[in-house]
């Protein structure tokens, strides 16, 4: 009897974490948009979504299966959609089309995290908060789909892209809690463009952080373990209710990256430039430990 119980224990948790993909057709600015669900064997619905993107015309899916997004995921009761996009054929295939996301991708993803309510019988998936992670192009996607829908973001990672579509971004998208990483020895262009983008959304009061690792080129680096630390703190601040919930921007802490300290924000003084403004005191510390190349606090 225990063998079977054991068995039958195993299948449903099996099943219950099993994945689906999904494809959308092309649209007006990609040609492949593809989309790969993982979801924890646990009960009960789920608290948010979490989006994985990859770099460059990659193909993300297999990171619906990373031993550390799923542990993640499963500790916070996320479900995990991992995404391929490619552009259409054209001259500067450096620029990335489909992270232009108001043009068509955007909805491409929206329209999969219903299809995943729908198939999954999940339906809370087709109107949860999603939490945005990308490397490279990636994070060039996460940031205009902040731009393009706020409303539906309850955190998001920028990491070392370089062409952005979006400048100064509205203020429903500067009022959702952002890591914007740069690598020291990333591409000036990159680095500078970046920089540029906080710099600006900062001065107009964005609850984001410039995020510099000192020695990374292109490449994920530190990234991923603090987006998932900030990730966790953020949810924990934000949800709860029929809506996400805003921030108080006192209520976190702003750091000085010249200096690389930080402070409470309600002791702070009011400019903004060459600040990050940060969620809880553990962000804030972890942040201090990867822009100083110092390990995490344990």
């Amino acid at each position: 009897m225990l063998v079977a119980l054991v068995a039958a224990a195993a299948l449903t948790q099996a099943a219950s974490s099993a994945t689906i993909d999904h494809t959308v057709a092309p649209g007006a600015n990609y040609d492949k948009a593809e989309f790969r669900l993982w979801m924890p064997a646990a009960p009960g619905p789920l608290q948010a979504v979490l989006v994985l993107v990859p770099g460059s015309n990659g193909d993300g899916r297999p990171m619906a299966a990373d031993p550390f997004w799923q542990e993640f995921a499963a500790r916070q009761r996320l479900a995990i959609v991992a995404c391929r996009f490619t552009d259409k054929p054209h001259d500067q295939g450096f620029i990335e089309e489909y992270v232009n996301v108001s043009r068509g991708s955007g909805q491409a993803l929206v329209d999969a995290l219903s299809a995943f309510a729908d198939r999954a019988r999940h339906p809370e998936i087709a109107s949860a908060p999603i939490l945005l992670w990308g490397m490279s192009a990636g994070g060039q996607f996460d940031y205009e789909f902040v731009a393009w829908r706020p409303e539906r973001v309850a955190a998001f990672v920028v990491n070392k892209g370089g062409i952005y579509y979006t400048a100064l971004a509205p203020k429903a998208a500067r009022d959702v809690p952002g890591l914007l990483f740069i690598g020291e020895k990333d591409l000036d262009s990159r680095i500078a463009m970046i920089s540029g983008i906080a710099a600006l959304n900062r001065r107009a009061g964005a609850l984001w952080a410039l995020t510099e690792e000192p020695g990374v080129g292109h490449a994920v680096a530190r990234s991923r373990d603090l987006g998932a630390m900030f990730f966790a703190d953020v949810l924990a601040l934000r949800t709860g209710g029929a809506s996400l919930k805003p921030i108080d921007p006192k209520s976190g802490f702003i750091a000085d990256l010249n200096t690389r300290t930080f402070q409470p924000a309600g002791e702070a003084p009011a400019q903004t430039e060459r600040t990050a403004w940060l969620p809880t005191l553990a962000i804030a510390k972890a942040w201090q430990a990867v822009v100083t190349g110092q390990p995490f606090a344990p």
